[in-house]
């Protein structure tokens, strides 16, 4: 699913309820990482649930991976994921994400804990893409 789907798909939605079920159902269809992967080092500071990070770059383009003990979490997983995926260090470091989250109202409808946490997830994804850019 690109950005602009992703959005279109938001504003087709009325009410929160089913937005949330989108929501979850995309964390659904997130691959995760393996559990050997779930360690310490990859693992979030900042969210409530806990939430883990993977990384690797190919042709000058950066791929994440997350995954969640958390089906809202995921699914936020997978919203963030969108919006940053195949995208150069540079794109990422740069990308306002904030932005993005506002016009999908996102953060409005989260707690603030699960808020902070998403946005301690971009924080993290950030902090790996202006490590690329050095």
């Amino acid at each position: 699913m690109t950005l602009e789907e992703l959005v279109d798909t938001f504003r087709f939605f009325d009410d929160w309820e089913d937005k949330y079920r989108f929501i979850i159902d995309l964390g659904k269809g997130l691959a995760g990482i393996p559990d050997s992967d779930k360690i310490e080092t990859n693992l979030i500071r900042g969210c409530q649930s806990q939430v883990w990070l993977t990384h690797k770059t190919q042709d000058e383009q950066l791929t994440f991976a997350l995954d969640s003990d958390a089906h809202i979490v995921r699914g936020l997983s997978a919203v963030v994921l969108i919006a940053i995926q195949q995208r150069q260090a540079e794109e990422i470091a740069a990308l306002d994400i904030e932005a993005i989250f506002a016009e999908l109202d996102l953060l409005a409808h989260l707690s603030v804990t699960r808020g902070n946490g998403l946005r301690a997830m971009v924080a993290r994804i950030k902090a790996v893409a202006n490590s690329q850019t050095h």
